[in-house]
């Protein structure tokens, strides 16, 4: 049955469920949604069963839409929404989705915005045709959010996008036949390694690629130029489990050699994975790298990602369906579900997970309707990997802190922008904010501000308590005035230059490159100083180097290599990492509901994969392995 066939069949089901006097103008595949088209978008508004009702008779994801003809021009829209929304609201942005034929308005005062029983968004509503929603404004701006929402809000960019979700959704609901069928995994990156993730998840009619990483500390890259998954445009679809480079780092390049199809991830991992691929490729500038592939193939990623948010179940091909799930481990990082088939068979792939609560998500989802193949992370798998609560590691991050600034030294952080960050700067905070600290000011230099940033924007992917707390009770820890953003390289030389105690969190987490190095450089030979690894050092990196020991370290300045002894005190505070201990992934898969029949092993080094793989076979029964790069397994 080819797509106009099911189209024809949907609308004659359309017609028996939807009202006579409600007029439905158009149907289409966009993507993974069905969209239907209408002029009477309150009749859908005031009734909600109809959309149910479609949604349980057609069994696919449904979206209303406004009519494209009943839609102010976004510029005239922009204007009469300004005119109509009170000073007092606060508003700060307006962006219109034509994806959705939704106008967002972002205001300091939402309430205000809405009106008494949402007489003004009513107001607003008859006046420009889109459906309209009203969003409290992110305490702190983000550039990068800002460049996307201007970015997709291109008369261009919106009209390619249309044609792009149309030929998507062809693609989905294309016709398949009805011979035996089988699924398969092929491990392209990351398995009995950490970094350059990828799998291939292979069915007699679909191929799904779950992430694209970059090995930053080498520059190795997945083996996606075996035959299994050339060439790049047979690919279903791309799942991206959360933003960090050795997930996604790879993700463009893909689309310089002919990828043309869908990136399924969160709203946040969009974001963040687009101001990480920018700043790879701005760090490889820098150093006098060559890179694989430029900006242009980062925007065409961000054109093509489909956004997703966690437990919307979605077609992504013609026998496949993705769910994402919490994973706790960065903003917007997430367990891809896949039901594959009608029944045939369910696989999770973790991604990263974090398996307890932390300062700034929830545990990662263990409980899913059907499992019976899990592909599970074993970074801190070892027998040896136990690290202490999140309680524990503040009071030893306080104990050093003090310990510094009381010899008048500096502390340095490398971090990762992306979630380590934004959890020391909350330990910080709160230790000075109850006086366990001095109060000294806290630097952030790299991408650190604007991550924070992004994270103010999608407040739904936080806890619920640190949600509470910025929205409700309008207290806001990343706003504190102890933080100062390091902006210009004046400034940071005016810091590096100052002897005056402070605590510095800077990029890049793994020491490999980024504006951390320059205080390193300043700061190594004084014994009164103090450097905390908060993160993980993978091997090979400068950052597992100077943990180890290393007494010397080289750089180069106007040319010439310079050699300084290492004095700086080297601590390693254990527990704000965002991947679960070997306690809490033995946890998550004891306490999974339904119990998956098997278990593969990756995102480890050699002896933690196989060691982790040993012990939930002895402990637990399963059938697990820990497959090699370049192994493909039949799971079906």
């Amino acid at each position: 049955m080819g797509k106009e066939d099911v189209l024809d069949r949907i609308r004659e089901a359309v017609k028996g469920v939807v009202p006579e006097q409600v007029e439905i103008t158009n149907i289409e595949f966009e993507g993974p949604l069905l969209v239907i088209y209408t002029k009477q978008m309150d009749r859908f508004a005031e009734n909600s069963d109809i959309v149910r009702n479609l949604a349980q008779t057609l069994r696919k994801r449904i979206a209303i839409r406004p009519d494209p003809s009943i839609l102010m021009d976004d510029k005239k829209a922009e204007k009469e929404i300004k005119e109509i929304i009170p000073k007092e609201a606060g508003l700060t942005d307006i962006f219109f989705d034509s994806d959705t034929g939704e106008a967002t308005i972002e205001a300091t005062a939402p309430g205000l915005a809405i009106g008494k029983y949402g007489a003004i968004l009513n107001e607003i509503k008859k006046k420009i045709g889109w459906a309209v929603k009203v969003v409290r404004a992110p305490p702190i701006p983000s550039k990068t959010v800002a460049d996307i929402r201007k970015y997709m809000r291109g008369k261009d960019i919106a009209k390619e996008r249309k044609a792009i979700l149309r030929k998507i959704g062809k693609r989905i609901h294309r016709e398949i036949g009805e011979n035996e069928n089988w699924v398969r995994i092929t491990t392209l990156g990351g398995f009995r390694e950490v970094g350059r993730s990828a799998s291939l998840l292979t069915t007699r009619n679909s191929k799904v690629l779950i992430d694209c990483g970059v090995n930053v500390g080498n520059e190795n890259f997945p083996y996606i130029n075996v035959p299994e998954i050339m060439p790049f445009d047979t690919i279903d679809a791309v799942v991206v489990t959360h933003a960090h480079l050795d997930h996604c780092g790879f993700v463009p390049l893909l689309y310089k050699y002919g990828y043309n199809g869908p990136v399924y991830c969160t709203l946040p991992t969009r974001d963040l994975m687009s101001l990480l691929q920018l700043d790879y490729l701005k760090v490889a500038a820098s150093d006098g790298k060559k890179t694989a592939y430029e900006s242009s193939y980062i925007r065409e990623t961000v054109k093509h990602c489909i956004p997703l948010r966690y437990g919307d179940t979605t077609d992504i091909s013609p026998d496949v369906r993705l769910t994402l799930h919490n994973a706790g481990h960065i903003l917007g990082s997430s367990i891809a579900h896949f039901h594959i088939g009608e029944g045939l068979h369910n696989v999770a792939f973790t991604g990263d997970t974090k398996y307890e609560q932390t300062w700034l998500f929830n545990p990662a989802m263990n409980r899913f309707p059907r499992i019976e193949t899990l592909v599970m992370e074993s970074t801190y798998g070892g027998y040896q990997d136990f690290q202490p609560s999140r309680i524990e590691a503040s009071e030893r991050l306080k104990d050093i802190v003090q310990r510094t600034l009381s010899k008048k030294g500096r502390v340095i952080i490398p971090v990762f922008a992306v979630g380590r960050s934004q959890e020391v700067m909350m330990v910080l905070e709160k230790l000075m904010r109850f006086g366990e600290i001095p109060e000294v000011p806290v630097y952030l230099d790299g991408m650190i501000w604007e991550a924070t940033a992004i994270h103010t924007a999608y407040p739904e992917y936080l806890n619920t308590y640190l949600r509470n707390m910025i929205f409700q009770k309008n207290e806001n820890p990343f706003l504190s005035d102890i933080f100062k953003r390091v902006e210009t390289s004046k400034m940071r030389g005016d810091i590096l230059s100052d002897t005056d105690p402070c605590i510095v969190l800077a990029t890049a987490g793994m020491l490999n490159g980024g504006p951390v190095m320059e205080y390193i450089k300043a700061w190594v030979s004084e014994p009164e100083n103090t450097l905390i690894f908060v993160g993980y050092q993978a091997e090979g990196t400068f950052g597992r180097r100077l943990q180890n020991g290393m007494e010397e370290m080289q750089f180069s300045e106007k040319g010439k290599t310079i050699t300084v002894n290492v004095k700086m005190n080297m601590e390693t505070v254990d527990g704000f990492s965002g991947h679960s201990d070997r306690r809490q992934l033995l946890n998550y898969v004891y306490k999974m509901e339904p119990r998956p029949e098997r278990i593969l092993l990756g995102h480890g080094d050699n002896i933690k994969c196989i060691d982790l793989a040993s012990t939930l076979h002895k402990k637990y029964g399963f059938e697990t392995r820990a497959p090699l790069n370049l192994e493909t397994i039949r799971l079906r």
